[in-house]
């Protein structure tokens, strides 16, 4: 996973949160600041931003009627704090929410679908 230290950025409007019930979901609440995963399609990715600040993404191409998550990365000063997962989760649950279906060529998205097979449903290839 790439490091980078991200710049200051404007928030865009945060994407409606998954269908998915809170009591199932896995807190990605940091206690030193607020977490939020934003869905930013102009820029075809998912953004996670911690305390207002970009703190890393998942991209993502659309192809075949798939979205096929090419690259994530967390910047350095907000590494270790589980993001990388919190926003690829959010992303493939926002996936299925719109009735789509993924890919995972991103080596991160990859092992982390492996290790998540609640998503087999949404993923439907990853890199091996």
């Amino acid at each position: 996973m790439a490091v980078v230290d991200p710049p200051a950025v404007t928030l865009p409007t945060p994407c409606a949160p998954p269908a998915v019930p809170p009591s199932t979901r896995p807190s990605a609440v940091l206690p030193e600041a607020r977490q939020v995963v934003l869905h930013v399609p102009e820029k075809r990715r998912y953004e996670v931003h911690v305390g207002g600040r970009r703190a890393g993404f998942t991209e993502y191409f659309e192809s075949e009627g798939r979205r096929v998550f090419v690259h994530t990365e967390i910047g350095q000063a907000f590494s270790g704090r589980g993001l990388a997962s919190a926003v690829v989760r959010h992303a493939l649950e926002h996936t299925r929410t719109e009735g789509r279906r993924a890919a995972a060529i991103c080596p991160f998205v990859s092992r982390w679908v492996a290790a998540h097979p609640e998503f087999d449903d949404v993923v439907v290839q990853r890199r091996p």
